[in-house]
């Protein structure tokens, strides 16, 4: 146990777990999916997502880990035995495939921070034109994409205490600084109150299954649960931590990024006067035309400053990302930790190549024979999605029929005398047992059926 490592204070973990759940999925996942899904309403049902299922599955995932000691597989093995383990590995190969896509997106940011601070990308005149050709830049790309990999590893090879909470205590308040900077500036520009209001006043009668879905997969998304990444950081949690304290601050944290990355992009997107349901290319396309327009000094200073903030919020998470893995390999294996987090990396970034190719470079990448025709990135993250729906829905079930809700009561206790007896204890006993399990599988079955079958029970016809 000691080649594992621990976090060195309460602080640590906290800032490490949610700097895992801070990340692409709250600068350029967020604004876009609430761009494309209501605006205020998608923020609503998101927030309802997060403290009524995405909550108590944090608590139960971390609860995990800090009683095993383990890494996810590890976990599920010793508080469940004979096949429970395979749940771990499937959070485990959710983690390492959302790392694949996610370093790619993460190095297209790296380029942009690059191109927009030192060199000319504000001087072109079709934005949407450029980030096409861009993607499609296979050199620049496979560099950028590779020194971000690079640089994550070199911070996971240090270990729990010196790598990755030294690291997060340096990126996260960083992260916080820049976005209330840019937050501040984005709601001077006129026409900034039409962007708040988009995104503060609910809309009720343009909620639709398709908002509550991506509300739910996107807090699923945003606060790395269902892919073993809490268990495995619960399992450096000391026993005298407060676990249901820490996932609430945790929560409150990852919930405030996005809600500020919001307040801050859609300021800028309406000041332009531009559409806010752009999709994916709204941060690289409408953005980029945004910080063009505020000229070439005070443009390269915020734009420079946003793909940042990116480039932070990426590496937090492409952190926690490599440890479930790594962890597996070490806590298993008994391997030394720098040679299964270089192995890993390097395995990981071969993985992330379809992705990289699949904007264009190779046709038959660009458009899958699948339902709905998508890309092998969309298709990556698309079923990311799904694992992490249904791996949350599986562990509430391991709590409620093989581990019991009473260890995890236990489990819960320490650290927090008194919880037994609370309220939130009696909440989160009947979520994990009733709530989460039903809600969770029922939305797995129907988006799978939708998705990969077409009977378009929650997205209507095609």
């Amino acid at each position: 146990m000691s080649n594992r490592g621990n976090f060195s204070s309460r602080i640590g973990f906290i800032l490490a777990a949610a700097g895992s759940a801070v990340g692409l999925g709250n600068i350029w996942r967020f604004p876009y999916l609430a761009g494309t899904n209501g605006g205020a309403g998608f923020l609503l049902i998101y927030l309802i997502c997060i403290f009524t299922l995405c909550f108590p599955v944090m608590v139960g995932e971390i609860a995990i880990g800090r009683k095993a000691g383990s890494d996810a597989y590890g976990s599920y093995k010793k508080l469940g035995g004979g096949t429970w383990g395979y749940l771990g590995l499937y959070g485990i190969l959710a983690g390492v495939l959302i790392l694949s896509y996610y370093n790619v997106v993460a190095g297209w940011a790296f380029g942009y921070f690059l191109e927009i601070t030192f060199g000319n990308l504000l001087n072109h005149a079709d934005f949407g034109s450029f980030f096409g050709e861009y993607v499609n830049s296979i050199g620049p790309i496979f560099m950028f994409s590779f020194g971000f990999m690079v640089i994550t590893a070199i911070i996971v090879s240090q270990g729990i205490a010196k790598g990755i909470e030294a690291a997060n205590k340096i990126m996260m308040p960083g992260l916080y600084l820049i976005l209330i900077g840019l937050i501040i500036y984005s709601l001077t520009l006129p026409n900034a109150s039409a962007g708040v209001e988009f995104y503060l006043v609910p809309k009720l009668d343009q909620i639709t299954s398709k908002t509550i879905f991506y509300a739910l997969c996107q807090a699923f998304f945003s606060l790395s649960l269902g892919m073993g990444c809490l268990i495995t950081y619960g399992s450096y949690v000391t026993k005298d931590q407060n676990i249901v304290k820490s996932a609430a601050i945790i929560s409150i944290a990852d919930t405030s990024v996005a809600f500020l990355a919001g307040l801050m992009v859609f300021p800028l997107v309406f000041s332009l006067g531009a559409e806010p349901g752009q999709g994916p290319k709204l941060i690289f396309v409408i953005l980029t035309q945004a910080f063009q327009s505020m000229g070439p000094v005070v443009g390269r200073i915020v734009g420079g400053s946003f793909f940042l903030l990116i480039c932070f919020a990426a590496l937090t998470s492409t952190i926690s990302l490599l440890e479930v893995p790594a962890a597996y390999f070490v806590d298993q294996k008994k391997l030394p930790r720098k040679a299964v987090v270089w192995g890993m990396s390097g395995l990981i970034f071969v993985l992330g190549l379809p992705s990289m190719f699949s904007q264009g470079v190779v046709p038959f990448l660009n458009k899958l024979p699948l339902h709905n025709a998508p890309d092998f990135l969309s298709f990556v993250s698309d079923l990311c999605d799904i694992m992490l729906i249904t791996g949350g829905c599986l562990m509430c079930l391991f709590i409620r029929y093989k581990w019991k809700i009473n260890n995890m009561n236990e489990e819960l206790e320490i650290g927090n005398t008194g919880y037994v007896q609370s309220w939130l204890s009696k909440y989160l006993t009947f979520a994990i047992t009733w709530v989460c399990p039903i809600l969770l599988g029922i939305l797995s079955v129907l988006v799978i059926t939708d998705k990969y079958f077409g009977l378009e029970w929650l997205f209507g016809a095609a």
